[in-house]
């Protein structure tokens, strides 16, 4: 039966801009992540070592999302059709797996710290946070732009982003032990920390998975889709409708057309597809054109 199959052109290699702020956000959070750990070790801080530790997971998770975007970028081969897009869902879903562990691990330190407070260096562990939420800062800028489009991006993004709330919880419980002398200041703030951790990474979770399932992208409606279908001149029925995302960023879609006569088949197959790619941002698209049947008039009728 005769179908037709359209896609983009291949993608470019990853550009520049992505990489770079990458490289420099894994160099600033490295040199930091030390600082950060050699400092809540010596003040007796959980605050500090929770984010030293996350800042730690941080440095992995950058690395690995470098890896992903470079990955990705290989040509699709006969044993790998769709290419490599998918590696870099696989790291989004890895880093916010991680991100999940380290705010169950924070809220386990933090309930038994609640127990018995200990006395903290507030004044170091103070400086200690401000710089650290100045490098979290500069890290999340560099990768703000470029995390909108990608998942990969986005999950590195927000482990940086979850470090500089981690910061300024740092900084809050310090300020508090430092006039208050309130040492549960340090292990509640920990706690909330990891709760704001703990609701970001779930959603990178859940995103991820989704794609990895093929599932409809959340913008798209696919009962709008079959209806601006049907609306094509001669197209009597659409079935086995489905969309689903590659990559970030990247959709695809097939569906079987039912054909009312003998209309101009080319003429059909461009205004469908013309539909879905305008209309619904969708390149990679295969339609399938099938003669009119009572087996196929029973489904998903256009009238």
């Amino acid at each position: 039966m005769p179908h037709f199959h359209s896609h983009p052109a291949s993608s470019e290699c990853p550009g520049s801009t992505q990489q770079s702020a990458l490289k420099i956000a894994l160099g600033l959070t490295s040199l930091f992540t030390i600082v950060e750990f050699l400092g809540g070790w010596f003040t007796n801080s959980l605050a500090l070592m929770a984010d030293a530790g996350h800042m730690l997971t941080d440095v992995a998770a950058l690395g690995l999302s470098i890896f992903a975007l470079w990955f990705s970028s290989r040509p699709a081969t006969a044993a790998k059709t769709y290419g490599f897009f998918r590696v870099e869902i696989l790291a989004a879903l890895a880093n916010g797996t991680t991100l999940v562990v380290i705010s169950a691990i924070i809220f386990y330190e933090s309930y038994y710290r609640m127990k018995d407070p200990p006395e903290i260096k507030s004044g170091i562990m103070l400086s200690i946070a401000a710089l650290g939420l100045v490098i979290n800062l500069a890290c999340a800028y560099f990768l703000h732009r470029s995390q909108q489009s990608s998942l990969n991006l986005r999950g590195a993004f927000l482990h940086v982003a979850a470090d500089a709330v981690s910061s300024v919880g740092a900084i809050v419980a310090g300020l508090l032990m430092l006039f208050k002398k309130w040492y549960l200041a340090d292990p509640l703030t920990s706690f909330l920390v990891g709760g704001l951790i703990l609701y970001s990474s779930w959603r990178l979770v859940r995103d991820s998975v989704d794609i990895l399932l093929e599932g409809t992208p959340a913008h798209i409606d696919l009962d709008l889709v079959r209806s601006e279908l049907c609306k094509v001149e001669g197209v009597e029925s659409i079935h086995d409708l489905h969309v689903w995302t590659l990559t970030s960023g990247m959709h695809a879609m097939s569906c079987h057309a039912v054909l009312s006569g003998n209309e101009d088949r080319h003429k059909i197959l461009k205004e469908l597809s013309q539909i879905v790619r305008l209309q619904f941002k969708i390149d990679h698209t295969t339609i399938q054109l099938e003669e009119t049947s009572l087996q196929h008039q029973e489904m998903n009728s256009c009238h």
